[in-house]
């Protein structure tokens, strides 16, 4: 059986990691609707129209004068 030669750092392992999701999450982003407005939205995301996550207000709500 074939055994590693070296241990795989933390550091390398995150930079792979975050290869990966940059290669292959900003071609399949889950947009969901969101649960207080029903906007469209980027799933683990704040809702740009309404400014929540979570049921918790995050943002503030945009206003027609801005």
């Amino acid at each position: 059986m074939a055994l590693q030669k070296r241990r795989r750092g933390p550091a390398r392992t995150a930079q792979q990691r975050s290869a990966w999701m940059r290669k292959s999450g900003l071609n399949h982003m889950m947009v969901q609707a969101c649960v207080s407005c029903g906007a469209p939205r980027i799933a683990h995301r704040v809702c740009m129209s309404c400014g929540k996550y979570g049921g918790e207000q995050i943002l503030a709500a945009k206003t027609a004068e801005e």
